[in-house]
């Protein structure tokens, strides 16, 4: 069994061809399943990072106004 390179041993062009192997790999090299897959993972993060975002930003609204902060 051959050692993996350190991550920084490996161009970005390398990693992004390895993770996308791996994509390939965990469906059963099917391309549209992966596909699918990924746009799956990506409109959930998406939407996870939306969620945070409108959380954060209410947070500090109260009665109509934002609260600010000096310093």
């Amino acid at each position: 069994m051959t050692e993996a390179a350190p991550i920084d041993a490996i161009s970005e062009s390398e990693r992004l061809d390895v993770a996308a192997d791996e994509a390939i790999a965990a469906c059963g090299g099917d391309m549209r399943s992966t596909i699918r897959a990924l746009i799956l993972a990506n409109e959930f993060l998406e939407f996870e990072l939306q969620t945070q975002v409108s959380r954060g930003f209410t947070r500090g609204v109260r009665h109509g106004r934002i609260k600010t902060y000096s310093g």
